[in-house]
């Protein structure tokens, strides 16, 4: 299967002039193909996880705001469930539930935090995402170096290729064939980084509108503490106010 085709002024009929497939093309990029084929397989695999991890199905997931919302008056019991629901919106609001009675700045801190902690995990494995085009580009640019270095070794101990620049032209064309390589690894992988971090900051964005939907809900805060007992009320004979504060 032709899937590139690439001539020089040889024509057509010059197989040695023309890479047929992208495993002929793999094969004459020397050893250094093999570290960016890594490269590739390593970007793939965490493109596709966190494409997963960070969908917005995942992070707030409708059903669970629906349930919740539903249960606003009784907040044990969406406490319960934002902890069984495991999601990044379900943490947030569950720190929100669990501060409830405290003051609002305090609130806003848990939230906070917790939202910072969902954060961090959704930002897993992206500093090694965003050091494999680098990394990519580097190695093409090695196995380039590495290939020209051959290529002038050979010509130049070998009294037969001087002044047939077909040889030089083919050990060239080797060697480039590695920084295309690295290329073709570094470009999607850079913009699937940036795409990635824009759905993160997504994510961060819902969470904080969760958690100010609930700090600021007259509902967030029902059933939150026990009712102060006044020092002048009327006290059960034989009970002590410690024991009833208690």
């Amino acid at each position: 299967m032709n899937v590139l085709m690439l001539a020089t002024p040889g024509g057509a009929g010059d197989t040695g002039s023309i890479v047929q497939t992208v495993w002929d093309m793999v094969m004459k990029g020397g050893w250094m193909m093999i570290p960016l084929g890594v490269c590739s397989l390593v970007a793939l695999a965490i493109v596709v996880e966190r494409m997963i991890i960070t969908a917005k199905s995942r992070v707030a997931p409708p059903q669970f705001l629906g349930r919740v919302g539903a249960m606003r008056g009784s907040p044990r019991q969406v406490l319960a469930a934002a902890k069984a629901e495991r999601s990044p919106v379900g943490a947030v609001i569950a720190a929100v539930i669990a501060s409830r009675g405290e003051e609002r700045a305090q609130r806003e801190k848990r939230a906070q935090d917790a939202g910072e902690r969902q954060v961090i995990r959704l930002r897993e494995r992206m500093r090694l995402l965003s050091s494999l085009p680098q990394v990519a580009t580097m190695l093409g640019l090695l196995g380039t170096v590495f290939g020209m270095i051959r290529t002038f070794t050979v010509v130049a101990a070998s009294g037969e290729s001087l002044g047939k620049t077909e040889k030089l032209a083919q050990g060239i064309y080797e060697a480039w064939t590695a920084t295309a390589a690295g290329l073709a690894v570094a470009i999607p992988t850079l913009v699937m980084y940036h795409v990635i971090m824009a759905r993160i900051d997504s994510a961060a964005r819902l969470m904080d509108e969760a958690a100010q939907s609930w700090i600021e809900s007259p509902e967030g805060t029902a059933e939150t503490a026990i009712p102060a007992i006044s020092a002048d009320a009327a006290v059960p004979a034989g009970v002590s106010l410690a024991t009833v504060e208690s």
